[in-house]
């Protein structure tokens, strides 16, 4: 029913209802309101509405408890409003010599000395730096399998985003995995894996082979044994979306997130997901990885992945040059930055080259200045679905 016809028609209606609207117009960020909030804020406006038929509607309506803040706030904005408003009119009338500087300047006494909209204390971080401290260094995130990465970067947390990109056919879902599997136990929510990339069974498959490290026949030679530690360990914490049923798009992955509330998210490959309009490939691309950015910092750490453009062919140290599909879009929104390289020499075969081309993380107490923007040869162990470092950091 629209406002035209409640007016006509439903006249009394009409008022609560514009009351309503006013409400979700000044405080667009609270989601719903309750009747003695709605019937505070009439009240306010309409102070000389008649009692008996509007107690009486809100009788009929209902009561609830009203939130003191929500009610502190719609006087206070009603009456500021009311002020300017006054002001505004007075200054008219002054323009057209109708009233005097002496009462504009007086009304706009009364609207500096108008209550002011509270807000609430948590609207401001902290600047207690001994918590600041234990949030952002002392307390470990998720770490690495990698110690050269846990030197480097150190733990990944809340709000943090960044991605690993490489050529095709060089290890991209083997790290991933790997650094799922060595996450599980470090997390006491899911860690959720939104693949467009491989098929979903292998990926699972190559999960639960890091998990344990063990090789595909050894899985297939024992599978009701790994089946039961597996679930009996991890159970419901990893969570890999079945890409089969369900579209990769920016609704479904937003429903998807809110319903897992997860530790960990995972986008492969992120470049694929549907449901973002631009006029140019790089900002169709620099608005996915500015939603995902944000999405981390709502609910959990998040890595991408990505490819390396045709520049990265054959080479050992990729940077943030190789980004496939890009110019700054994709790298200005990530807080941090994994290229893996790799040759065609034959003797490097299981030999790849990282190299940390961005890092604005904070590191862990083990992390090492120097090796910020590090570059570190690891190899990949493929049959396992893992990664190990070459030498040791410790």
């Amino acid at each position: 029913m629209d406002i035209p016809d409640l007016r006509e028609n439903h006249r009394e209606v009409w008022y609560l209802y514009q009351c309503l609207q006013d409400l979700h117009q000044s405080f667009p960020d609270h989601e719903q309101f309750n009747l003695d909030e709605l019937q505070t804020y009439f009240w306010a406006k309409y102070p000389d509405a008649s009692k008996d038929i509007y107690s009486g509607l809100f009788d009929q309506l209902g009561r609830t408890q009203i939130d003191e803040a929500v009610g502190q706030q719609i006087l206070a904005t009603i009456a500021r409003r009311k002020a300017l408003i006054s002001l505004s009119e007075t200054a008219y009338k002054a323009s057209q010599g109708l009233a005097t500087v002496e009462e504009v300047h007086s009304l706009l006494d009364s609207v500096e000395k108008a209550p002011v909209v509270a807000v609430e204390e948590d609207t401001f971080l902290t600047t207690n730096i001994e918590n600041l401290v234990a949030e952002t260094v002392a307390k470990p995130g998720i770490r690495w399998r990698l110690d050269c990465l846990n030197k480097s970067l150190g733990s990944i947390r809340p709000g943090d985003f960044g991605f690993v990109f490489a050529r095709p056919e060089t290890g991209k879902t083997t790290f991933i995995a790997d650094t799922v599997a060595n996450a599980l136990a470090q997390v006491s929510g899911p860690v959720l894996w939104f693949n467009n990339e491989e098929q979903d069974s292998k990926v699972m498959l190559r999960v639960v082979q890091s998990y344990f490290g063990i090789k595909l026949d050894a899985l297939m030679a024992n599978v009701v044994r790994f089946n039961k530690l597996f679930n009996e360990q991890v159970g419901g914490r990893f969570r890999l979306v079945n890409s089969s049923r369900t579209d990769i798009n920016k609704s479904n992955v937003e429903r998807i997130i809110e319903a897992v509330r997860p530790s960990l998210i995972i986008y492969d490959q992120i470049d694929k997901i549907k449901g973002f309009k631009a006029d140019r490939d790089d900002l169709l691309l620099g608005a996915i990885y500015q939603w995902a950015r944000e999405l981390a910092k709502q609910y959990a750490p998040t890595i991408a992945v990505c490819q390396a453009d045709g520049t990265g062919e054959g080479q050992k140290w990729l940077t943030m040059a190789n980004v496939a599909n890009a110019k700054t879009s994709k790298q200005a929104e990530a807080d941090f930055i994994i290229g893996i390289g790799k040759t065609h020499d034959q003797d490097a075969e299981y030999i790849r080259y990282i190299n940390i081309s961005k890092n604005k993380l904070m590191g862990d107490k083990d992390s090492e200045p120097a090796l910020r923007h590090g570059r570190f040869e690891v190899l990949i162990q493929p049959e396992i679905a893992r990664y190990k470092d070459v030498i040791a950091y410790s």
